[in-house]
């Protein structure tokens, strides 16, 4: 039995794309994941399953959605190694600076991480980054966040391939992940 994080998009933020954590549970119970749980209502479940295809999950974390929810919500699943072999490599600088913002930005599968950085950039007098995996580490001072290029991806035809978790809510799943495995 593998242990995954799945992250959804953009559901139940200001009111749009409702999904009850706890009626989700349920569903995905119903589909045969195991030691299923949730964090906080921003669709971050944890979870078990025999199945190990990232993307063979993602379909199937979706399709409950669909079926249960009526939305069609995009899934970034990482089994818990990834996770946290990711977050084992975050950069020096990450989450240190309380003046600035600190994201991790996961790539929903079949996008790559470095291709996602290399096609929106970087304004290193604004902004740093690094990624490990399909986890994008990215960090800018708040009094200069609108000037990076990142701020703007919500704009862009690439927000469809990310969902972003800030720096608490990450590490909060990285320790829930480590005691998923115990």
């Amino acid at each position: 039995m593998e242990f995954y994080i799945a992250l959804l998009r953009g559901v139940n933020v200001g009111g749009k794309n409702p999904v009850p954590m706890a009626q989700l549970k349920t569903a995905l119970e119903e589909r045969g994941f195991s030691h299923v749980s949730t964090y906080i209502n921003s669709g971050n479940i944890l979870f078990a399953s025999p199945r190990q295809d990232v993307i063979q999950l993602q379909n199937c974390c979706r399709q409950v959605i669909l079926d249960r929810f009526g939305l069609d919500i995009a899934v970034a699943i990482l089994s818990a190694e990834d996770y946290q072999r990711a977050f084992s490599q975050t950069p020096s600088w990450w989450n240190q600076d309380p003046q600035s913002k600190h994201m991790a930005i996961f790539v929903i599968a079949p996008e790559q991480a470095d291709r996602l950085a290399q096609q929106v950039g970087l304004r290193p007098e604004y902004e740093q980054l690094s990624y490990s995996g399909s986890v994008i580490f990215w960090s800018a001072p708040k009094a200069t966040f609108s000037k990076t290029k990142w701020s703007k991806v919500a704009m862009s035809t690439k927000y469809g391939n990310i969902t972003v978790r800030n720096a608490n809510t990450a590490n909060k799943l990285l320790l829930l992940s480590r005691q998923l495995q115990e």
